[in-house]
């Protein structure tokens, strides 16, 4: 009898310790991830990485891929931004906190606009320290299924608590390490663009070197551009 009350009192204590197991290991809750996210973003000062960036939808046509390279720094208000496209046509969408310049190769055109014109662009103001998640978006789970858990990702929705002008929804795929490493978008038309993000270098960038930023975060188009001021 006395064996029979160890083994239950072992079985009983060996219950607990699983069950504590399991509350503590639970996964993170949407806004804890999304909470995660921003205290990472907080601290970084600048950003570069590679895309490919895929747009589907009826209004879109066939599905379109592009791809190149992006640049964020946020160590001056406003922050500044560049992405390079290389595929399948040249294209430089360029923003040096006053100013925001988008170069277009094949139409031989570039736009320029004030850079106020991006502070409602969602992903703009996250990546240049102007955002909060957690203030700006109604947030929950994602949409999706983590593919491979190993990885550690965790997918979360937003839902702008304001209504846009663009975007329905953004969900992100944040890794183990706080980065984001895909971003799906939803506009009010039911299109989709995706950015999947590879070699990500966070704080890489000399932020001392004026003259690298100047140059980096300005565009001259070749001569015969057609330059449209809105």
């Amino acid at each position: 009898m006395k064996s029979l009350f160890v083994h239950s009192k072992f079985a009983f204590f060996l219950l607990i310790l699983i069950l504590s197991f399991s509350v503590s290991s639970q996964a993170e809750t949407a806004v804890e991830a999304a909470t995660r996210l921003q205290n990472k973003y907080d601290t970084i000062q600048s950003l570069n990485f590679d895309f490919v960036q895929q747009t589907r939808g009826q209004l879109t046509g066939r599905p379109k891929t592009g791809r190149g390279h992006a640049y964020f720094v946020k160590n001056t208000t406003p922050g500044k931004m560049r992405w390079n496209y290389s595929d399948p046509d040249r294209q430089v969408l360029v923003s040096d906190g006053e100013t925001f310049s988008m170069y277009f190769e094949s139409l031989q055109q570039m736009i320029v606009t004030p850079a106020t014109t991006l502070e409602q662009d969602l992903t703009y103001s996250f990546f240049t320290g102007s955002g909060n998640l957690v203030a700006d978006f109604v947030i929950t789970d994602g949409e999706h299924k983590v593919t491979n858990p190993e990885e550690q990702t965790v997918i979360i929705k937003l839902t702008p608590k304001i209504k846009q002008t663009q975007v329905a929804s953004i969900q992100l795929w944040i890794t183990k390490d706080s980065l984001i490493r895909r971003i799906e978008i939803l506009d009010l038309f039911d299109t989709v663009t995706v950015l999947n993000f590879s070699n990500l270098q966070v704080n890489a960038m000399d932020l001392n070197d004026t003259a690298m930023l100047e140059k980096l975060f300005s565009f001259a188009p070749p001569e015969n551009t057609e330059i449209i001021q809105q």
